[in-house]
C-alpha cells in the first residue's frame, strides 16, 4: 500500500484507466454467470442485466469501503475539504474507474440516447472525482458521496428483479421497503449533507461554485428518481387510474417513467 499510493497520486489519470479496464474484466467474467431465461430472450434486457451486474459489484465494494473509511477515520465527515487517507484515495481511484467504464459501456453499445440521464450523472461524478484525485482536495467529500452506493445495491436489485419478471415475489416486496429506507438514509441524506457543507463553507472553499452547481444538478436528479420510485412501488394505483381516464402520456421521456 505504501508503494502503491504514491504511484496513484503521481498518475491519477492512468490509474483511473487501469481500474476502468479491471471493471471491464469483471464485466467479462460476469458473463459466465447464468441469467434468467426471460432476460436472455430480449437483447436490451440482456445488456441491462450485464450492466447492472457490474454496477452491483461496484456498489457492494465501494459502499462498504466508504462506510468503513468513515467508521475508522471519523474526521472524514468533518473535514470534507482537505482530509484523506491512503485507503480513501484508493477508493476514489477505483470508483472513478468504474464510472468511466460504465459510461463507455453505455456509449459503445449504442444506448447513450436512452440512458442520457445516467451519462449526465456519470460526467458530473467523474469531473468531481478527478478534481479530487488531481488536487488531493475533497477526497473525503467523494468518500461520503459514495454512501449512496449502499442504496444503489437495493436499486440495482430492484431493477434486476423487474427484468426477471419477479415483481410479485417476496424478495421484491421486502426489497422495495429496504430500498425506500436506504434511499432516504444513504442517498438523500448524503446529498443534502454535502450540499449543506458546501453552502455553509462556500466563502472559503476552492471552486465552491462548481461543486455547488454539480450538487444541485444531482439533487434534482435524485429527487426526480425518488418521485418515480415512490410512484412505481407505492402508488402504482395512480398510474392505473390515469390510464383509465386517458391522462397517461405515452410519449414521456425515459427519465420520467418507471
Amino acid at each position: 500500500m505504501d508503494a502503491l499510493i504514491p504511484v496513484l497520486k503521481n498518475n491519477p489519470g492512468p490509474s483511473v484507466l487501469v481500474f476502468s479496464l479491471l471493471f471491464r474484466v469483471v464485466h467479462r467474467l460476469l458473463q459466465n454467470i447464468p441469467v434468467p431465461k426471460v432476460v436472455k430472450q430480449n437483447d436490451l434486457h440482456s445488456w441491462k442485466w450485464r450492466n447492472l451486474s457490474v454496477s452491483m459489484v461496484h456498489s457492494l465494494l465501494t459502499g462498504t469501503w466508504a462506510l468503513t473509511c468513515v467508521v475508522v477515520w471519523p474526521e472524514t465527515l468533518n473535514n470534507i475539504h482537505s482530509y484523506h487517507t491512503p485507503l480513501s484515495y484508493l477508493l476514489i481511484c477505483v470508483s472513478t474507474g468504474y464510472f468511466v467504464q460504465d459510461a463507455g459501456d453505455i456509449i459503445l453499445t449504442g444506448h447513450a440516447r436512452a440512458s442520457w440521464e445516467f451519462l449526465i450523472h456519470h460526467a458530473l461524478v467523474v469531473c468531481c472525482f478527478l478534481y479530487a484525485l488531481y488536487t488531493h482536495l475533497y477526497v473525503a467529500g467523494a468518500v461520503i458521496a459514495l454512501f449512496v452506493e449502499v442504496n444503489s445495491v437495493t436499486l440495482h436489485l430492484r431493477l434486476m428483479l423487474k427484468l426477471a419478471g419477479a415483481q410479485a415475489s417476496t424478495v421484491y416486496y421486502i426489497n422495495k421497503f429496504a430500498n425506500l429506507f436506504t434511499y432516504v438514509t444513504f442517498r438523500l441524506s448524503t446529498q443534502f449533507y454535502l450540499t449543506w457543507y458546501i453552502v455553509h463553507n462556500y466563502s472559503w472553499l476552492d471552486n465552491g461554485g462548481f461543486f455547488l452547481t454539480s450538487m444541485i444538478m444531482m439533487n434534482i436528479m435524485i429527487l426526480i428518481y425518488f418521485y418515480r420510485l415512490l410512484r412505481a412501488d407505492f402508488f402504482s394505483w395512480s398510474k392505473s387510474y390515469a390510464r383509465q381516464n386517458g391522462t397517461h402520456n405515452n410519449n414521456s421521456k425515459k427519465f420520467l417513467t418507471d
